[in-house]
């Protein structure tokens, strides 16, 4: 019993990991995927975030492939379900950080600013969404900084995969170099 409870606590942060993962694949299948649905077409994008950058015609194209309702949808999902998808995300990618490199907890800014990007660019979306809901041009100052956040937070994901591909590396190195106990 005691080295159960001993063999947890040694890897909490692993087993903190594998839960953070299991609860973004769960998300992401049944909360995120259902309610993007709802402002899904046919043809193009399913959300502006998912691009690495946009102009403002591809906003326009966005809003105007959608009714009413489906936008209504999209502020919606925006708002509450792609704000909680972040920090999922941020949770599992930060606990991945601390297991392979535990003592360069610094990189876990690149995750937290990936997540407050995200953020930034939901609410930036929503201003050029409230602008072509009450029939006002899109502002290109709003699009272009939204773009460019969106890009920064793409940069930022992709640097991420780096560091946990780095500290899955190192991790690895060092159990083949582990010497084997007969």
């Amino acid at each position: 019993m005691i080295k159960t409870i001993k063999y947890f606590k040694n890897n909490r942060i692993l087993f903190l990991a594998i839960g953070f993962t299991l609860c973004f694949f769960l998300y992401l299948t049944y909360i995120l995927a259902p309610f993007s649905s709802s402002f899904k077409v046919d043809t193009g994008a399913n959300s502006l975030g998912i691009s690495f950058s946009y102009t403002v015609d591809m906003v326009q194209k966005f809003f105007e492939s959608r009714n009413h309702e489906q936008l209504l949808y999209y502020r919606e999902f925006l708002q509450i379900w792609d704000a909680i998808f972040a920090f999922i995300y941020t949770l599992m990618y930060a606990s991945w950080i601390v297991f392979f490199l535990k003592n360069k907890r610094i990189f876990l800014l690149i995750p937290i600013l990936c997540m407050i990007a995200d953020w930034v660019e939901n609410y930036l979306e929503i201003l050029m969404l409230e602008s072509y809901l009450n029939s006002s041009p899109i502002s290109e100052q709003l699009v272009s900084l939204g773009s460019g956040i969106n890009s920064f937070k793409w940069i930022l994901s992709s640097i991420t995969y780096l560091i946990i591909l780095t500290g899955i590396i190192l991790k690895l190195k060092t159990f083949i170099r582990k010497p084997k106990l007969h």
